[in-house]
């Protein structure tokens, strides 16, 4: 589902102008990506946490030149989801099919 189809999906719930709900939607995407860029996390109960996780210096290689660079300490934007969240994708049917599918169409190639 694209950034529009939400957009789109909401204003039919809600009977909100499309116009103002992606303009909400921006501000909440403004908002959870300023305050992760100065350092805090973003909690919405019931649906998940936007973190800031920590990743370690570490020595990596670069294949083509077969030579070795490190990767400063570093930190990337990470989304956590809810207990609740959880529970309800994997109660959900129509995922569970989705899953069968998908292995099915591995399993014939």
């Amino acid at each position: 589902m694209t950034k529009a189809e939400v957009i789109a999906t909401i204003a039919e719930k809600t009977g909100i102008d499309k116009s103002d709900v992606s303009t909400t939607v921006e501000a909440f995407f403004d908002v959870v990506k300023n305050s992760m860029a100065e350092g805090n996390n973003v909690y919405v109960r019931g649906f998940g946490s936007f973190v800031n996780k920590k990743r370690a210096k570490k020595v990596a290689r670069n294949i083509s030149k077969n030579t070795a660079i490190i990767i400063d300490e570093h930190f990337i934007p990470s989304f956590k989801p809810a207990k609740v969240f959880v529970e309800q994708i994997k109660a959900s049917e129509k995922v569970k099919v989705a899953n069968l599918n998908y292995k099915e169409e591995e399993e014939v190639d």
